[in-house]
């Protein structure tokens, strides 16, 4: 198979290089330069940003089986290229989000949920939702329902992670002490592996499937408790984690998902959104996640390997929780809260 992926270097893209890479594809990367990309395969440069940023793609000429894309900002990056290849190769696999539905995605709605409303195919960056779903329509506007595969991805972690939700617990917990752990401990979570998504989607590349996926594991692949004592038996460390109510830590003004990445506290549409999602369809066409443990390992021997500090997208937002609000919180340090009230130390 000839593959082409726009990016490459980075995270998902890098990712589904060195999958393709091991499964003997002959793989060209379309990138900035910025970063090296993967051994093995044939580079072109460009930035899609700029005027003129295709003219490498354009003057080379290639033909490949399928291109990966994995663009997150204007939508009109995502049309100008897809018209470009046009005729220049079978099947567009663009990596979208399960962001591109309507809020609040109704429960069990999976890929027939209504896509949020006013992104274009032409459109400058606006917000995450639109820019995907804009990404989604430029696909089908050159490539149609039948050449076009939707990677719809939930959460994602694993090495080269550059968005700072993994990377951000096994930096706390490798520090040790007691560490703000929010409950409940047996919270169920979904999320997927880099690795195994890059796998499920060339996969999908050699079926030639179509259409939409929502891509993340099913329902209660671990829990909140089970990933954060991974990240303790990963670094070694002596942390300890202290479970503590969720109403505790709202009433202390911490913001979940960002200040505590991958938590939400259960209950609310967000946490329906983000963590009850039905992924039978990617399922029943060959999804296979592997054990949290791995995921957290791995994630953590790569971090390391790289001197401990995760590279991080300047177009996302800082994750994690300050020192100093953390201690409050473990504290007591809420009105009308006990120390013994706020937390319970495991």
């Amino acid at each position: 198979m000839r593959l082409l992926v726009l990016g490459g270097t980075e995270f998902v893209g890098r990712a589904v290089v060195e999958a393709a890479l091991g499964r003997g594809w002959e793989v060209t990367v379309f990138h900035r330069g910025r970063h090296e990309p993967p051994p093995g395969v044939r580079a072109l440069h460009g930035d899609r940003t700029t005027p003129d940023g295709l003219a490498t793609l354009a003057a080379d000429g290639g033909t490949w089986d399928a291109v990966v894309d994995t663009w997150s900002a204007a939508p009109r990056a995502v049309r100008d290229t897809a018209r470009l290849l046009t005729g220049r190769t079978g099947r567009y696999v663009y990596v979208s989000s399960r962001s591109v539905y309507a809020w609040p995605p109704p429960p069990g709605a999976a890929e027939e949920g209504a896509p949020v409303e006013g992104a274009s195919a032409g459109a400058e960056a606006s917000d995450y939702p639109r820019d995907k779903r804009g990404g989604e329509l430029a696909v089908l506007e050159s490539f149609g329902a039948e050449a076009s595969l939707l990677v719809r991805a939930g959460l994602v972690l694993g090495p080269y992670e550059n968005v700072g939700r993994l990377p951000w617990w096994l930096t706390r917990i490798a520090r040790g002490g007691p560490v703000l752990a929010p409950g409940p401990r047996e919270l169920p979570l979904q999320f997927i592996d880099v690795r195994d998504l890059a796998a499920w989607l060339l996969g999908a590349v050699e079926q030639e499937l179509s259409g939409p996926y929502d891509l993340v594991s099913p329902p209660g692949h671990t829990t909140m408790g089970e990933l954060l004592e991974a990240c303790v038996r990963a670094t070694g460390q002596d942390a300890e984690l202290c479970w503590t109510d969720p109403r505790v830590i709202l009433e202390a003004g911490v913001e979940p998902w960002t200040e505590l990445p991958v938590w939400v506290p259960p209950g609310g549409e967000m946490y329906d959104a983000l963590h009850r999602s039905d992924v039978s369809r990617a399922l029943a066409a060959g999804l296979v996640c592997r054990p949290a443990d791995e995921t957290v390992a791995d994630t953590w021997r790569w971090l390391t390997g790289i001197g401990g500090v995760a590279p991080m997208r300047p177009d996302r937002t800082a994750k994690g929780l300050a020192p100093e609000k953390e201690a409050k919180v473990l504290a007591g340090g809420v009105p009308g809260t006990t120390p013994q009230e706020a937390a319970s130390h495991d």
